[in-house]
């Protein structure tokens, strides 16, 4: 795994073989950023990671400088992960043993995007109820945007607050955001090297 962008552009990590995850692609993740590229200002970003696993895209968004950055993953063993490489990168990232669910019910904090990786095989009103709890809170900023990465199987165009999508492969990115007075997202995308 290897960090694609940002002050640490190239720099590999290496996570334990045992933690329960399935990292976002580079492909995947060089895609996701040059979209986010073009409609970010990355510095001082408040960044939410949902079952952020490794934490490869929070380290994604840390080489970028993104403050603070705010990980949650079920797992120990990813959590304790996360925080052993974000002393090391020294990037602003609290990491917590939660419960996604029980995280966005209690959450009181504002982000700009908020970004979940749910494993691909969780039932479809699981993802819908991510989508439903992070606008119901009111968890995202009003200019921010929600991503959420899901299988090719799994259908989230019909929520609110739905805007795009874009397919790599077999994975997905869906992208909700508060309605904007006429604006839209810009989807330009750069051209990558994988």
């Amino acid at each position: 795994m290897r960090i694609i962008s940002g002050k640490y552009k190239g720099r590999r990590i290496n996570p334990p073989k045992n933690l329960p995850v399935r990292p976002t692609t580079d492909m995947c993740k060089e895609a996701l950023f040059n979209i986010l590229n073009n409609n970010f200002n990355f510095s001082e970003l408040r960044i939410l990671d949902l079952f952020a696993g490794t934490g490869s895209i929070s380290y994604e968004f840390g080489s970028r400088g993104c403050t603070p950055i705010t990980s949650v993953d079920g797992d120990m063993g990813c959590v304790m992960f996360i925080k052993k490489t974000a002393q090391e990168f020294d990037f602003d990232i609290t990491a917590m043993k939660s419960d996604v669910f029980k995280f966005l019910e209690k959450s009181k904090a504002k982000y700009d995007i908020i970004f979940a990786d749910p494993p691909y095989g969780m039932e479809q009103s699981a993802f819908e109820k991510i989508v439903t709890l992070v606008f119901e809170n009111e968890l995202l900023e009003k200019e921010g945007m929600m991503i959420i990465e899901h299988s090719k199987y799994t259908k989230l165009e019909h929520l609110d607050h739905f805007s795009f999508e874009k397919a790599y492969g077999g994975s997905v990115f869906t992208f909700f955001e508060l309605e904007q007075d006429g604006e839209e997202f810009d989807l330009e995308e750069e051209e990558f090297d994988i």
